[in-house]
């Protein structure tokens, strides 16, 4: 028996040195890891902002930089940038100014150009009253359902017609302007790289004589704002070819900037709702935001803030001791 306990008390002993042994080494190898860690946070660190930074130039040089199809002398001048009222998100559009570019546009650039997307009951509340509009849309003729007989009648337009085109077929518009399709203005100053600053450009861009070297073809009109410098369009705008209706005076540039305000207009009708329901997410978004700090605050710092501290159990030596 004797023999026996003293063999289990060398063992038991054995185990405890190498027990002791492990925890030395272990704590000797975690205090030298953790003297080095520092460095290798720093050059890991480091490494990924230079990675990060790579990656960013890379993605400028050869992905975000626009790629352009025509060099700099056939793509056009650069359109002028201009302080634009309506183009501030807290602004909304001069309704004075829509109307004399309703204006202009009915004088001057329907007789060629449509703006087939829009209807009459758009220009209600904006620019025009009920009746004027009902008036506006009366003056044009629309093709009825067919009747019994199969048979399509006229009858005058109501506010849920859209406006009308000048030509029947684009090729009736090919055939009157000696091949060259006048667009739709509907969506023009989104379908043009430059917008408003664009339209403007090119209605004021048309000089009295072109430049000394440059060449434009017969039938064209020289533009240095319009991609090639040659234009199927003439020069339209001329001071007083407009009376306005308020009395503002109709110089070339103020019916230039009148017209491309209310082509932005058309292209974005929806602008001032939009930017209303902009502010109300703002507004609601930062009360959702404070609620969020004052929950994370007063709700979750008692958790954040916790600390755990683990006891391990004594260790029953009573065999050892034995």
């Amino acid at each position: 028996m004797f023999a026996t306990s003293a063999v289990r008390t060398a063992s038991l002993r054995g185990a405890a040195r190498q027990i002791v042994q492990r925890t030395t080494i272990r704590n000797a190898s975690s205090k030298a890891s953790e003297a080095a860690s520092p460095f290798y946070l720093t050059a890991s660190a480091s490494g990924a902002t230079a990675a990060t930074i790579g990656l960013a130039a890379y993605y400028y040089q050869f992905v975000a930089q626009d790629a352009f199809a025509m060099t700099p002398a056939e793509e056009g001048l650069h359109a002028t940038q201009y302080p634009w009222e309506h183009e501030r998100w807290s602004k909304t559009f001069d309704h004075a100014a829509l109307r004399r570019g309703f204006m202009v546009y009915q004088e001057v650039c329907a007789s060629c150009h449509s703006i087939q997307r829009i209807p009459y009951r758009k220009l209600v509340g904006t620019f025009m009253t009920v009746d004027e509009a009902k008036a506006l849309a009366e003056q044009n003729e629309y093709d009825t359902e067919p009747n019994d007989e199969g048979e399509i009648e006229k009858r005058p337009g109501k506010l849920s017609d859209y406006m009308p085109a000048p030509y029947k077929n684009d090729e009736a518009a090919r055939a009157a302007n000696n091949g060259a399709l006048p667009p739709d203005l509907s969506l023009i100053v989104k379908a043009r790289h430059g917008g408003c600053n664009y339209i403007f450009s090119l209605l004021t861009g048309y000089p009295e004589e072109p430049p000394a070297g440059a060449t434009v073809q017969s039938g064209l009109n020289f533009n240095p704002y319009f991609p090639g410098t040659g234009i199927a369009m003439a020069k339209q705008l001329y001071d007083g070819l407009v009376e306005y209706e308020d009395g503002t005076p109709a110089t070339a540039s103020q019916m230039a900037k009148d017209v491309v305000e209310f082509l932005n207009w058309t292209a974005e009708p929806e602008m001032d709702d939009r930017k209303k329901m902009g502010w109300k997410t703002l507004i609601i978004s930062t009360g959702l935001f404070a609620l969020s700090v004052w929950v994370k605050r007063y709700k979750w710092a008692t958790i954040k803030t916790r600390k755990i501290k683990y006891a391990p159990p004594a260790v029953n030596d009573s065999r050892i001791r034995r």
